[in-house]
């Protein structure tokens, strides 16, 4: 059930990407020749006015195929022809459409289950050493680790685990007033739970709270600003080598993750919680990494868009559009090999 909860949603979300694409631009009357949704053969088409719209086979994928996008075009509707704000609003509507729709699954799991744990100490487990005015009391709301602002627990404890069990900067809210905490050795330690067994964890307890209607809404976005952060941490890691492309997943990992997440719960209902909950990240996540400025992404076309914009400022005269269109051909096979890679990375990983 979660694996076909996974295959549907991720079409979706690459639907709803497109479609993103495909309304803005018939909003500012550029040609959209096909929109397709899924990949492979086609299974249905209907030609209407303009456009081809297809279903086809594969339920992972899909495409806006826009008059121009790729090379010079000479028809006046073509999205070369459109000013430059124009074909930016096209190329964002993707990502952004991508982002609402991740917004709106988190805004439902809240309504759904509207409680959260805010980052507020309220215990310590036996033998915490850091407990004290000169260190953590309970009711500290922690405001900041290391110079990074927090808002929720989940960010607290992302932090956290990024100073790999060093030494650290905090700042609390305590009875209205901030707390600075330097070289506070926040760590993990062992410690004995309620069933008897020694456990490594940092010592601190945090409970949830109950939610009202505007709490859930800031509650969401907060939820999307988590789901920046994880992006931005492991691109983050990525570039100074702390991951590399084997830690990389593509659409089967995915699948497989969150097939994972689902059977990993308690039972169905907080499977699919936690199943919508994920997609909704690969929602945010898939906004993010489209904005990337490499050749090939939606990021990558509004980078070049405005150097080339910039060139022809400079030169008095207009680039060959086709050099924009080989540098995005490239870029998309080198995407697509690193896709192969990824995919065939997470199929051994299944194995």
């Amino acid at each position: 059930m979660y694996i076909a909860i996974a295959i549907i949603a991720f079409g979706i979300l690459i639907g709803v990407h497109e479609l993103g694409h495909f309304v803005t631009a018939k909003l500012f009357n550029i040609k959209v020749n096909e929109f397709s949704l899924g990949m492979g053969p086609t299974v249905f088409k209907k030609q209407r006015g303009e456009t081809l719209y297809s279903l086809r086979c594969l339920p992972i994928g899909g495409f806006c195929a826009i008059e121009g996008e790729d090379g010079d075009s000479e028809e006046e509707c073509a999205f070369t022809a459109k000013p430059i704000w124009m074909r930016t609003v096209v190329l964002l509507a993707g990502s952004l459409s991508n982002f609402i729709i991740g917004f709106i699954i988190a805004l439902v799991l809240n309504i759904i289950a509207p409680y959260a744990t805010p980052p507020v100490i309220t215990g310590f487990m036996d033998g915490f050493p850091l407990q004290g005015e000169s260190g953590l009391v309970e009711g500290d709301r922690i405001v900041s680790l290391g110079g990074r602002h927090i808002n929720t627990y989940n960010e607290f404890t992302l932090f956290l685990s990024l100073e790999n069990n060093r030494p650290v900067d905090l700042t609390v809210r305590r009875d209205g007033r901030l707390v600075e905490l330097t070289d506070l050795p926040l760590i993990l330690r062992d410690y004995t739970d309620e069933n008897g067994n020694t456990v490594s964890r940092y010592g601190l307890f945090f409970s949830s709270e109950k939610l009202d209607l505007p709490g859930i809404i800031k509650n969401t976005w907060y939820d999307c600003m988590y789901f920046v952060k994880l992006v931005r941490y492991s691109l983050g890691a990525l570039i100074n080598g702390t991951a590399g492309l084997k830690d990389l997943s593509g659409p089967v990992g995915v699948v497989s993750a969150i097939n994972d997440v689902g059977r990993q719960a308690s039972g169905v209902g907080a499977g699919l919680l936690q199943v919508f909950y994920f997609i909704s990240f690969i929602a945010v996540n898939l906004a993010l990494m489209n904005m990337l400025p490499l050749p090939a992404l939606d990021g990558g076309r509004i980078f070049f868009m405005f150097v080339f914009a910039l060139i022809e400022l400079i030169i008095r005269r207009r680039p060959d559009r086709r050099i924009e269109g080989y540098i995005h051909a490239a870029g998309l096979v080198l995407l697509l090999g690193l896709m192969a890679y990824v995919m065939l990375n997470d199929i051994i990983k299944l194995f």
